[in-house]
């Protein structure tokens, strides 16, 4: 049964690096979480590196600003590793494409100093994928009748953001892996790097060591996170213990009657996916 400690500060002694979700976690795109960013501070000061790990397509020098608006203080993390910086090394291999790139203009500095060129869908070599056009209203449906071609094609798809969905206030929207899944149930090919997948782990085990001074224990490695199939899995398949935050994405799914965290809500939810989690929290809290 999944543990399921009051606060981080159960944990901590057992653990020299936090590697934490940023979205879910210690933001919801609207606002930061005082008592996340709190904790994370704590184990700054008291233990070690926290080493933010994030889907964000972009690359981790252009989503500090948004850390920064939203009032995640720096206090809170050493580092920031993204999807997009570990993207960026699938995409350097293939330039200069051409690429159809799909993405709201925001993305637009995962594509900078990498000698891409664009292109419509059929004349594009491969697909650059790193969330809808517009989030806030299409869904990965508007996509289905554009993917036939380059599916047929044999285009290979590059996926800078595996999440499926995130938090935006009180909402759900869809990202890049939700437009993932669907190219990939019609036949197409698809490249992560972002969690659950190797190269971002790896990227962020290194930023670990550098500031360790030493090589990171992979026993004494927590990972954070709300997302069970990119979070929980991608802990897993590295070996590292996870702390699931149950109540991100998943909503209330792990809760019991009363409201409260349930392990066997949490078990259950966990299981229906093929993971396990160590720990589970509510909310990340001191």
């Amino acid at each position: 049964m999944t543990a399921l400690p009051a606060g981080l500060s159960n944990l901590a002694p057992d653990y020299d690096v936090l590697l934490s979700d940023v979205w879910g976690v210690i933001h919801n795109g609207r606002e930061s979480f005082a008592d996340a960013c709190a904790a994370l501070a704590r184990f700054r000061a008291e233990r070690g590196p926290v080493v933010l790990i994030s889907n964000s397509p972009r690359p981790a020098h252009d989503v500090v600003p948004q850390l920064d608006a939203l009032g995640v203080p720096r206090e809170a993390w050493s580092t920031l590793v993204t999807s997009g910086d570990a993207t960026r090394m699938l995409l350097g291999e293939r330039a200069p494409g051409p690429a159809w790139i799909i993405g709201p203009a925001r993305d637009g500095t995962l594509y900078e100093g990498l000698g891409l060129t664009t292109a419509e869908p059929e004349a594009a070599a491969f697909i650059s994928v790193t969330g809808p056009f517009d989030d806030e209203v299409e869904t990965p449906e508007d996509y289905r009748e554009r993917f036939v071609a380059p599916a047929a094609r044999g285009l290979t798809m590059i996926c800078a953001n595996p999440d499926r969905v995130v938090q935006r206030g009180d909402r759900l929207i869809y990202c890049g892996g939700a437009l993932a899944d669907l190219y990939k149930d019609m036949g197409g090919e698809v490249l992560m790097a972002g969690k659950p997948y190797a190269p971002i782990y790896d990227l962020s085990l290194v930023e670990a060591a550098r500031l360790l001074g030493r090589d990171a224990d992979p026993a004494r490695v927590l990972c954070i996170g709300d997302g069970v199939h990119t979070d929980v899995q991608g802990a897993e398949e590295r070996g590292l213990d996870c702390l699931f935050v149950a109540r991100g994405i998943h909503g209330e799914a792990a809760m019991g009657p009363d409201g409260r965290l349930s392990a066997p809500a949490v078990d259950a939810l966990l299981a229906a996916e093929g993971v396990k989690a160590r720990y589970a929290m509510a909310d990340l809290v001191w």
